[in-house]
């Protein structure tokens, strides 16, 4: 392998938006996620709705469904 064209790899934090903190690591430094495996519904069991955007009210008006 070529020298000096790699990214450094070393410690990173991950932090989820339901305040869970990963420590792992990676080439950046801090990364920021939305869901994470202590809130997704697939590790929990527990479904829960996220409407992002306002997807259900567009497709409620799309399609008269009020």
């Amino acid at each position: 392998m070529r020298e000096k064209i790699h990214p450094q790899y070393g410690p990173a934090v991950i932090t989820c938006a339901c305040g869970n903190v990963i420590e792992t690591s990676s080439t950046k430094k801090e990364i920021k996620v939305e869901i994470c495996s202590k809130c997704h519904p697939f590790y929990t069991g527990v479904q829960r709705f996220v409407d992002s955007g306002g997807r259900v009210d567009r497709f409620k008006k799309k399609y008269g469904l009020q």
